[in-house]
């Protein structure tokens, strides 16, 4: 009989929680706890619509994050494409890019959002090597946005003043129709 992984969909924080604003700490320990945290993101992240996810959006102020695209020619998620990334520092930062960012920390609110097109990143997997990470486009955003989670900032605290005065009333708005 085949032993199945039993893995758990997380709660994911919502803003305003002040969690969402804790900075991260380093990940020492690359023992089995952790390989069941990261299973337990990636199946969160599918369940719920994303493509990036980092453990402070499910209360674990870790240097964790997991990242899984959509492939250009079908728009669908496969496994095989995930990118676990474990205490990450940015290399490089270059070029300027502007992209529409949503989050799952912040529903239903899309804007945006001024990025590095091109960055390098080195990390560690989940049994602790090294890797380092050259990436552009979307995939650069996203590391960016699941790193700045890292150190308690949500993309809309990038936003420009306007922007961000127009977020908070939606977001008003709509706690106002739930109540």
């Amino acid at each position: 009989m085949a032993l199945e992984m039993i893995l758990a969909t997380l709660a994911i924080l919502k803003y305003p929680n002040p969690i969402l604003r804790q900075k991260s700490t380093k990940v020492e320990s690359f023992d089995e706890s952790l390989h069941t945290l990261l299973d337990d993101m990636y199946e969160t992240m599918i369940e719920s619509g994303g493509v990036g996810l980092a453990a402070i959006q499910v209360g674990i102020a870790k240097r964790i994050l997991v990242i899984n695209l959509p492939r250009d020619e079908d728009k669908q998620q496969y496994k095989e494409d995930l990118l676990e990334v474990i205490n990450p520092t940015f290399l490089t930062q270059e070029d300027d890019i502007e992209w529409e960012e949503g989050c799952l920390s912040v529903p239903e609110f899309y804007e945006s959002v001024k990025r590095f097109n091109k960055v390098s990143v080195a990390y560690k997997d989940r049994f602790g090597n090294d890797k380092i990470l050259q990436a552009e486009g979307f995939l650069a955003v996203a590391l960016q946005h699941e790193i700045d989670h890292l150190n308690g900032i949500l993309f809309v605290d990038k936003l420009p003043i306007l922007r961000r005065k127009k977020f908070e009333k939606e977001l008003k708005k709509l706690k106002n129709q739930k109540t």
